[in-house]
């Protein structure tokens, strides 16, 4: 682990003059894509890439669109109205910046967490994921206005684009995370946005079984289940590479922000990033898996072990928000494995430059 890695309160600055910037554009363009760049820049600071992300941001800006208008102010009398509501995203993130204003981050944050965590669909697990990057930086860095500012719009965001899943059968149940995630059942059609593929869900298997001794069991378990979906992507990733990473890079955006939140919440945390992760699975996956040693060269009989920040300055120069992303939780879980499946990604998405 670098010193980046440790502590990254980046001294130069870069990560809040490049949230100042966000800030100036909403959560979403073209309709229903989420802006990355928060997530992408906070990842590409914390593993000592600041000097490009100025730049990378210069290439991502222009895609952005402003924020939306306000429609009317959200308050603690009328915010059921409004949740789910994607045309009251400005009056959201608006209402979290007043929360966060008035009272600690951690305290807003705890209040609206068990509210918010039944619609961790929302935005296709973006909500979430953003949240996750977000907290990452207050808990490890500097608490800046900027990122604080930050976790308003990420608050704002989940709540405007809210969205539960289906009622969903507990099948049989399944002795760990990667079996769990071999046994989901894939929807009939995989064609169409993710609301239509989400109204599909019917069951996931029952994982994991009984509930967790503790806080720290259920942990535990929600890493079992990041390392099982990043190992996955390596050998399902090319069914929809893009869309895919978020099976592992949701249910570790729940990870990242266990630390601020209440023991009585890491339990309800570890079923919603289950729901998460296996919703991605079941929407998108393969019904076939391509062997990792099927994308080697001749030369190369077995994966050939990197340095994890190898990975991530490949990661970093393809440039793609969810290969930069995804190498980011690669990187969290620290295997070999989880190594190849971040290579995977750099070969499968398009790069951005």
């Amino acid at each position: 682990m670098t010193d980046t890695q440790r502590n990254p309160t980046d001294a130069s600055g870069t990560l809040d003059e490049a949230l100042e910037r966000i800030h100036l554009s909403g959560p979403e363009r073209d309709g229903w894509l989420s802006n990355h760049a928060p997530m992408a820049i906070e990842a590409l600071v914390r593993h000592g890439h600041a000097r490009v992300a100025h730049r990378w941001l210069d290439t991502y800006r222009p895609k952005l669109e402003d924020m939306p208008g306000s429609v009317a102010p959200v308050t603690a009398l009328n915010w059921q109205e409004a949740l789910g509501d994607i045309s009251r995203v400005a009056d959201w993130t608006a209402f979290f910046e007043r929360e966060t204003a008035d009272r600690s981050w951690r305290t807003v944050l705890a209040g609206w967490w068990p509210r918010l965590l039944p619609g961790i669909a929302a935005g296709a697990t973006h909500g979430a994921i953003r949240v996750g990057h977000a907290v990452r930086t207050l808990l490890e860095g500097e608490e800046t206005a900027p990122r604080v500012r930050e976790l308003a719009h990420a608050l704002g965001y989940w709540a405007a684009r809210h969205q539960p899943l289906p009622a969903l059968e507990r099948l049989a149940p399944a002795p760990d995370a990667a079996a769990a995630l071999d046994r989901v059942p894939l929807i009939a059609d995989q064609d169409g946005g993710i609301r239509s593929r989400f109204e599909q869900l019917t069951g996931f298997p029952d994982w994991p079984g009984r509930a967790p001794s503790g806080p720290e069991a259920a942990r535990a378990a929600i890493e079992e289940l990041v390392r099982a979906a990043t190992h996955r992507y390596a050998t399902h990733g090319h069914a929809d590479p893009i869309m895919l990473v978020h099976a592992a890079t949701a249910p570790n955006a729940v990870l990242r922000t266990l630390p601020a939140l209440p023991g009585t919440l890491w339990t309800p945390s570890l079923h919603a990033a289950w729901a998460a992760s296996a919703a991605v699975t079941s929407a998108y996956g393969p019904r076939e898996a391509q062997p990792v040693t099927e994308h080697l060269t001749t030369a190369q009989a077995t994966p050939v072990a990197q340095h994890p920040q190898e990975v991530f300055e490949r990661a970093a120069a393809h440039g793609d928000d969810h290969t930069i992303k995804f190498a980011d939780t690669a990187l969290d879980v620290g295997d070999a494995a989880a190594l190849v499946a971040a290579g995977r990604a750099i070969e499968l998405n398009t790069p951005a430059w």
